[in-house]
């Protein structure tokens, strides 16, 4: 079963992104994405036992990588 947002532009998108937001977003799964979030370079932030993605540098983040296979 594939994920999907019910996002429809990028305004929409809350400050800041968590893990189930982030794996509907890219389309792959918690699991992937916790991968990622504590992948080098990629912009994660703890706040207590949370890891969120500010939205602003998550998209910021997409256009630099635009084209490669991560």
């Amino acid at each position: 079963m594939t994920k999907q947002s019910t996002y429809t532009s990028y305004e929409q998108l809350p400050l800041f992104l968590d893990a189930k937001l982030l794996s509907a977003l890219l389309g792959i799964s918690r699991s992937g994405v916790y991968e990622l979030m504590h992948e080098a370079g990629f912009p994660s932030v703890r706040i207590g036992s949370r890891i969120v993605v500010p939205s602003k540098d998550f998209l910021e983040w997409i256009d630099a990588h635009k084209g490669e296979e991560i």
